[in-house]
């Protein structure tokens, strides 16, 4: 049996709690422990005078990284180099694809580039996309886009395509923070189909489609 004080006390408390229910104060709520409610910050570059350090940086609230801090997956190495740079180890671009080259691979390729190539250069690749032929042909003022099908382009190395992909080469931006690197790679390898299909000859097609593109095109010669 609960002793008549803890009765009453009992009561106030569910009139209370009932009494909550429903209403709005404009009373501060209260605060049982403050300093986690209202706790020192400072803006960007406020003064803080909690740190002492070089004269550079005293009484700073922003603090300098650890001496050979790397974000995470952001450490490059002179062995990764190749896949993540494009680049030997000497500094050089790297002249084919250091990955392999899979249908999954030039899939991938060819919906990362439709999504970040075509606006300028095409699906084609050859520099009429929207961007540069829409406004009833007559482009929105932009820089005009290379073709990938110019025998300059077809004879850089793989890494240089990979690089500006990644850092972006004259009016073009970077495209290093929304591709990721395998993407990237993807994306040259989907390049080089293009610039492949649009100089391919007969005899880059296996004899069973020669076969059947001579049963289906009669008039077009596919043996030469």
């Amino acid at each position: 049996m609960l002793r008549p004080s803890r009765l009453v006390l009992a009561g106030l408390a569910a009139v209370a709690l009932a009494g909550c229910r429903g209403m709005r104060s404009e009373e501060p709520p209260v605060h049982v422990n403050l300093n986690m409610d209202y706790q020192e910050r400072f803006e960007e570059q406020e003064a803080n005078r909690l740190f002492d350090q070089a004269a550079s940086m005293r009484g700073a609230s922003n603090r300098p990284l650890v001496p050979g801090t790397v974000a995470r997956g952001a450490l490059r190495t002179t062995a990764s180099a190749p896949f993540d740079q494009g680049r030997t180890a000497g500094g050089a671009f790297v002249p084919t694809i250091p990955v392999a080259v899979t249908p999954e691979v030039l899939e991938r390729g060819r919906g990362r580039f439709n999504i970040y190539c075509t606006p300028c250069h095409g699906y084609a690749g050859d520099g009429r996309g929207i961007i540069m032929v829409g406004n009833g042909g007559q482009g929105y003022g932009y820089t005009p886009a290379p073709t990938f099908h110019s025998d300059y382009l077809r004879g850089v190395p793989d890494g240089y395509l990979f690089h500006v992909i990644s850092n972006g080469v004259r009016t073009m931006p970077s495209y290093g923070q929304q591709i990721p690197v395998a993407d990237r790679w993807a994306i040259v390898a989907y390049l080089r189909a293009l610039q492949r299909s649009q100089a391919a000859t007969p005899a880059d097609v296996p004899a069973p489609e020669r076969e059947r593109l001579a049963t289906a095109n009669p008039n077009v010669n596919v043996q030469q």
